[in-house]
């Protein structure tokens, strides 16, 4: 008989908890987790294929454990003069949070964000031993500057997360509330700017706010508008001596070579790369005007997804979409479900499920 988890001498603050994970299910057409629905175009993969090749050939040496050529190619990419000594990169977007977490929360110290947001947040902040604190949001999701550094003056964390735009809201977050957030706090205050690639161009990134601001970070990933998910890279731009105090935690060769390879190449074709992140803001904007016409009520978004209310039974549209062979996602929030933005296809398969309903 095999044991079970009460079975085992577990951390008492991590039992009942749940792991994270969204629903997987082989359908035709599955939306749910904010995915880049379009390939990689073959003329990239081949050049990546070709960089993972050449690595493989030096595979039974360590890898560079500053990963120096990606580091400046991240710095080439995100521009805003930044260097390579400001850049720092994980496996995943997560990787790089929990990387920060490990530095300047754990045992003792708080990290704060304001709710909902991305769900990932608290899970890594109690597996630091930190304590989550749980902000609000007005009831269009948004925040304002003063409600946002009234809270967090209030509160006082370690580490602060803005999710911008916001995940599972898809919400804007404007420059002048990061601004009040930083002048609020003492600690680290994360930028995730996971989905910035599907914001309006003439937006600022908040790389423009880095000058002069050593405790602030601006994360991003290469799992969406790169379409790079299953590669498993993230990075972050900060102060290098952020950069110094994260090489205090993290593992040693975190990075592979063949990651390293596979993302500088897919680095060199950023261009092409984005090239499909007009179509799926395309995709986004249609699925919101048809949901509106239909009688939801979407948010308005600046990812790759949307989150729409007016859903009298989430459980049972959910199901009823399932059934017809596309999978959306149940956020928890009510009366609302997610839709990621799809290919053309995919975004007219759910429209019509949806409207058949």
């Amino acid at each position: 008989m095999s044991a079970s988890l009460d079975d085992l001498p577990l951390r008492d603050d991590l039992r009942g908890q749940i792991p994270y994970g969204a629903p997987q299910a082989s359908l035709p057409v599955t939306l749910n987790v904010n995915e880049n629905t379009h390939p990689v175009p073959e003329d990239v993969a081949d050049d990546i294929l070709d960089a993972i090749a050449q690595a493989l050939r030096d595979i039974n040496r360590y890898p560079d454990r500053e990963f120096t050529g990606l580091r400046e190619g991240f710095a080439d990419y995100l521009g805003h003069g930044l260097q390579a000594e400001q850049i720092w990169a994980g496996n995943g977007s997560n990787e790089v949070l929990h990387h920060l977490l490990q530095a300047f929360a754990g045992p003792g110290r708080t990290a704060f964000g304001f709710t909902p947001t991305y769900s990932m947040y608290p899970l890594l902040t109690g597996a630091t031993g930190a304590t989550y604190v749980s902000g609000t949001r007005g009831e269009d999701f948004t925040l304002t500057a003063s409600d946002a550094a009234e809270q967090i003056d209030r509160a006082q964390p370690d580490v602060v997360f803005l999710c911008a735009p916001n995940n599972p809201t898809g919400t804007p977050l404007r420059l002048d509330v990061i601004e009040a957030v930083y002048e609020a706090s003492r600690g680290i205050v994360i930028v995730d700017e996971a989905y910035q690639e599907f914001a309006p161009r003439d937006e600022p990134s908040a790389l423009t706010l880095l000058p002069g601001r050593e405790r602030l970070v601006v994360s991003r990933t290469m799992s969406k508008a790169f379409a790079f998910a299953g590669a498993r890279v993230g990075y972050l731009a900060a102060d290098p001596a952020v950069i110094d105090a994260l090489r205090l935690v993290r593992l040693p060769y975190h990075l592979s070579a063949l990651t390293q390879a596979a993302a500088t190449a897919a680095l060199r074709h950023a261009p092409t790369m984005l090239g499909m992140v007009d179509d799926i803001v395309a995709q986004r904007d249609r699925i919101s005007a048809t949901l509106s016409a239909l009688g939801y009520s979407p948010y308005e978004s600046w990812s790759n997804f949307v989150l729409f209310g007016g859903v009298r039974d989430p459980r049972a549209t959910w199901r009823g979409l399932y059934d017809r062979g596309i999978l959306v996602r149940d956020v928890g929030l009510p009366h609302t479900l997610r839709v990621s933005a799809g290919s053309e296809d995919e975004s007219t398969a759910f429209l019509e499920a949806l409207a058949s309903l």
